[in-house]
């Protein structure tokens, strides 16, 4: 498959193929900058009515801190921070996980992610879903403070 096989494939009602394809597309951000000219793309699709497409929007965004020579991640960031309000606990929980390559890459937006990280209302969620969103957040957090150190 073509990057713009898989890209198409993001948006398909099968799940499994979609999934599949996000697999393929955050190996390939991982291994290379190839898709760094679809991050606006990515921020557009964290707007989707569909949540699954939502949270691969974020996650294929946040891979790509690690090329953003053009600050992309910094003017779409915003956008893609409000998916943190979701309704969706484990969307939110995505998010924060994603959010960990923002922080890696982007030590100049570590301050606007844990702020919007702790204006999470986790008391909205089920009880059994707030220890694990409290959880994810004091992740972001350790991840900032041994890279401050």
């Amino acid at each position: 498959m073509t990057v713009e096989d898989l890209l198409q494939a993001l948006d398909r009602k099968d799940n499994t193929e979609a999934y599949q394809a996000l697999l393929e597309l955050e190996r390939l951000s991982s291994d290379s900058n190839v898709l760094y000219p679809y991050t606006e793309k990515f921020a557009e699709m964290t707007e989707s009515d569909r949540n699954v497409v939502r949270v691969r929007g974020v996650r294929l965004f946040c891979s790509q801190a690690k090329w953003d020579s053009g600050s992309m991640i910094d003017r779409f960031l915003d956008q893609v921070l409000s998916v943190l309000q979701d309704d969706r606990p484990t969307t939110v929980r995505q998010t924060l996980a994603a959010l960990q390559d923002v922080v890696r890459y982007k030590p100049e937006l570590r301050d606007k992610v844990i702020e919007a990280a702790d204006k999470i209302d986790v008391s909205r969620y089920k009880d059994t879903m707030q220890g694990l969103l409290i959880g994810d957040i004091g992740r972001l957090h350790d991840m900032i403070d041994r890279n401050d150190e």
